[in-house]
């Protein structure tokens, strides 16, 4: 079990806990309560809340990775690399936006991440820990947003859920490209098992052949409370020995700001966003 996986394990939440609201929100990430579309319950305002929060925890993420050294020197003279980081940013915060401008509201805009992610006290970061909680993240918001798809009531939220799903997707198979350009040979993500990367011998391919939401290996993503079990660690202070640094990132409010923000690359204008 790498170190990421080990932090999660001790600092699961119990049915129940309430810190942050975190019972009453239902964690981070567009899902269902583990029932179907015709349950009684109508689930649309927890789930687009819920998926709100997720798209700030991403876009914090995606936003200070490239502030960090792993952009600037590790991916330095990588403009791909570089392009992919700065979109995906973007992507997150567009997806941000879309669910507050449907009436979404995030249950939390602080965040916090494994020591290494950004830097350590001695100011060194852990290029292995990025990618994988990169990859970890995105493994979560995949199957999140699969359980979305089965839970939400209507057709319009649940394309929704599936666009973005796909974007999602994108975003863990170019984490495993620059991953390779790291000079990593591996990922782990929330299954615990290293997954081999293309490196300079051009083999190990990726080999899943559907998106998972993890229900018969390694964490369940079958119910809300399995989510919150996973990515916890992200919104609450941890306590020493977590794993997880105590420093506070805050999601930026200010309209438009990581659309705005001065990239150092330039990305392409020439797909349109919708």
């Amino acid at each position: 079990m790498n170190e990421l996986q080990q932090a999660v394990s001790r600092r699961r939440f119990m049915a129940g806990v309430g810190t942050l609201g975190l019972s009453a929100t239902a964690g981070l990430l567009l899902s269902g309560c583990g029932g179907s579309s015709s349950s009684s319950t109508n689930q649309d305002a927890t789930i687009i809340n819920a998926a709100a929060t997720a798209e700030a925890l991403a876009t914090v993420m995606y936003d200070n990775i490239i502030k960090s050294a792993v952009y600037t020197s590790g991916l330095n003279g990588n403009a791909n690399d570089q392009a992919y980081l700065v979109a995906g940013r973007e992507q997150e915060a567009l997806h941000y936006q879309v669910l507050v401008g449907a009436g979404a509201q995030p249950l939390a805009l602080t965040f916090y991440f494994p020591i290494g992610m950004f830097t350590t006290a001695n100011g060194q970061q852990n290029a292995q820990t990025v990618v994988n909680t990169l990859i970890t993240l995105e493994d979560a918001f995949i199957a999140a947003y699969l359980i979305g798809i089965r839970d939400l009531s209507t057709s319009a939220l649940k394309v929704l859920a599936g666009q973005i799903l796909g974007v999602e997707s994108e975003h863990r198979t170019l984490g495993r490209v620059i991953a390779a350009d790291l000079g990593l040979t591996s990922v782990t993500g929330l299954s615990g098992t290293p997954e081999s990367v293309v490196g300079a011998s051009g083999h190990a391919a990726n080999n899943i052949a559907f998106e998972r939401t993890f229900s018969t290996t390694g964490p369940k993503f079958q119910t809300i409370n399995d989510v919150v079990k996973a990515l916890g660690p992200f919104v609450t202070p941890p306590t020493s020995g977590s794993g997880f640094d105590p420093t506070p990132y805050q999601f930026n409010t200010t309209a438009n700001f990581y659309l705005t923000e001065t990239p150092t690359v330039t990305l392409d204008s020439t797909t349109p966003n919708s």
